[in-house]
């Protein structure tokens, strides 16, 4: 089963765009997985200006990459969030965040995931990938106990934020693909179907499986795909281990930096963690997914100017580990 092998730029959003072209197609990856800060992808300029894609599209080419999705983490982050604070500021553009009156930024934040619905669409992709936010992750601890109201009236603002935001995905005939991440309305397995029966399980709405995030929560990546299979919409390769146990070294990581060695897990460079890589992609075989493979590479104690071209080598590696079971079946046929 062929599929592209792109790179997430989100990482990578330090340099200028066409820098990241040029090493990704370097490397060898098939195209980009766009993210929608630095100067890779601007969704205001996308819309007010028609050259500004048709730019994009040049650059593309010249280093003979193609692109099948563009992300919206950070902007996505604020839709649902409570609290609006400091760290929402950091990572928001400037007409975004505005004067910070929280209501204000969740309402400016859902305007402009609607326009990445329309600029994907005028790019000439059918997949955004991003978060949703959260207004009741900050409950997680359960105490103070938490009362079962609360937890329904998240997945209804959830639903309520979310269902005008996948009215325009609808009618731009574009996706969004959320990650599966702690912070957002689904971040495990029954938060996933919580927040799908919230919405409907609209068609609009499905999931970027990065199984980095299950790793450290305990979950089956592979099961997770198999679960979810008619939901996976998007592929982000990412790492993570998890530490030895010393009893000092737990789950939550202790508000510690990422590489710091008295962290209980940590993302790491593809290929190079816990993620039982072989058996996901069987997974997504058997599922007849055939869409992007996206690595998103992180890892703080890492060069990322020799992970990333060594997880590509990995990931190309587990990428066509499987003949379609039709090949399989014919050379076992009487016939």
């Amino acid at each position: 089963m062929t599929r592209p092998i792109t790179l997430f730029t989100g990482q990578w959003a330090d340099l200028p765009f066409e820098e990241v072209c040029r090493l990704a197609s370097e490397w060898g990856y098939d195209g980009l997985e766009i993210a929608c800060w630095g100067d890779h992808f601007e969704v205001d300029k996308a819309l007010a200006d028609d050259s500004y894609i048709e730019r994009k599209k040049e650059t593309l080419a010249k280093y003979n990459l193609q692109v099948w999705t563009i992300s919206s983490h950070l902007v996505g982050q604020a839709v649902c969030d409570h609290p609006i604070d400091e760290r929402h500021k950091g990572i928001l553009p400037a007409r975004i965040w505005g004067d910070g009156e929280p209501e204000g930024v969740r309402q400016r934040a859902a305007e402009e995931i609607k326009d990445t619905a329309r600029a994907a669409a005028k790019l000439g992709v059918s997949t955004v990938v991003g978060f949703t936010g959260s207004s009741i992750w900050h409950t997680l601890a359960m105490f103070p106990p938490v009362p079962p109201s609360m937890l329904e009236a998240g997945y209804q603002d959830f639903a309520d934020r979310w269902n005008p935001i996948l009215d325009v995905f609808d009618e731009a005939g574009v996706r969004f693909a959320h990650e599966v991440h702690p912070s957002e309305i689904a971040y495990d397995y029954h938060t996933t179907v919580r927040a799908l029966e919230a919405i409907g399980h609209r068609p609009a709405f499905g999931l970027n499986w990065d199984p980095s995030h299950m790793v450290w929560q305990g979950l089956d990546p592979a099961g997770f795909i198999l679960d979810f299979a008619d939901k996976i919409y998007h592929v982000d390769c990412k790492d993570a281990r998890v530490a030895t146990r010393d009893g000092r070294r737990g789950r939550l990581a202790s508000h510690l930096a990422w590489s710091d060695p008295r962290r209980g897990w940590d993302f790491v460079s593809t290929g190079r963690g816990d993620v039982p890589w072989e058996e996901c992609f069987r997974a997504l075989n058997h599922i007849g997914y055939d869409g992007p493979i996206s690595i998103e590479w992180e890892d703080a104690g890492m060069d990322r100017l020799h992970g990333a071209p060594e997880s590509l080598a990995y990931i190309r590696s587990l990428n066509a580990i499987t003949p379609p079971a039709a090949s399989f079946d014919a050379a076992f046929s009487s016939d």
